[in-house]
């Protein structure tokens, strides 16, 4: 599992004072509530520290060190900003998309495996799971607990209970000949 996990883009700054939009991978400002760190690559790089974090609208309103007026702001527009895993706390039974990206998607029942976890939208009251199977052909499902079972990404796997049709005609064994 990645040691920085990306929390965030830099959309636009906000104000004169350097204040900047954050647009949130992740469910709210308030998970973000405790960072005192955000980094400027995945492997840790460019530590910079936080000295303010609040709501607006759909996004965050960041503030960093060092980053005091509009121009220093819009320096940073377009950036993706992470956080290190470890200053990071998800309420139990959760994880991140990270991890469950590259999963085996596998029935609850049968075993059978229909591919690997590809991406992982939210467009509206769910996640959307978007699986590819060996063959390269795409299938998504609404993880919700009607389907998704179990998620076990420290194993490597997610569990779905799926509806004849999910995962194409082959799911069923009903490959066309």
């Amino acid at each position: 599992m990645q040691q920085y996990l990306e929390i965030g883009r830099i959309v636009a700054p906000h104000g004169v004072t350097g204040e900047m939009k954050l647009e949130l991978w992740c469910d709210s400002v308030a998970f973000l509530g405790r960072l005192k760190r955000v980094y400027r690559s995945g492997q840790g790089e460019g530590g910079m520290q936080v000295t303010g974090l609040r709501p607006h609208k759909n996004m965050g309103l960041l503030r960093l060190e060092g980053v005091s007026d509009m121009d220093a702001a819009r320096a940073l527009v377009g950036r993706v900003l992470w956080a290190a895993r470890g200053d990071l706390r998800l309420p139990k039974g959760a994880c991140f998309i990270q991890d469950l990206l590259g999963c085996q998607v596998l029935d609850a029942d049968t075993g059978r495996c229909y591919g690997t976890v590809s991406d992982i939208s939210h467009p509206a009251a769910q996640d959307i799971y978007t699986v590819k199977a060996e063959d390269g052909a795409e299938y998504r499902f609404p993880g919700v607990a009607e389907f998704l079972v179990e998620k076990c990404p420290e194993e490597g796997y997610i569990r779905v209970r799926p509806i004849p049709g999910m995962f194409g005609a082959a799911q069923n064994g009903d490959e066309a000949e």
